[in-house]
């Protein structure tokens, strides 16, 4: 079920799910005006209940703190659903 919550937040954050499975879910996030497409990926790891994640720009050197400032909005949902 961690990964029911994750996929939800994603969704209610603006990304769509690339793919899916019980323990790991790859999203994409477009920027709003320039439509850069940022890659964030989630695993579960069972066995310290805990879920990483990985959140990362295809373009460019910088993101300007984009992809640090969704990964705390997506911890907030999710703290949020618990």
């Amino acid at each position: 079920q961690p990964m029911e919550a994750v996929a939800a937040a994603v969704i209610e954050s603006g990304g769509k799910i690339d793919s899916q499975g019980t323990d790991y879910l790859r999203a994409v996030f477009r920027s709003r005006w320039f439509r850069f497409a940022d890659d964030v990926e989630f695993r579960f790891d069972g066995g310290n209940n805990l879920v990483h994640v990985r959140s990362a720009s295809r373009a460019g050197t910088s993101d300007l703190g984009v992809n640090r400032a969704r990964v705390e909005k997506l911890r907030a949902l999710l703290d949020q659903a618990q």
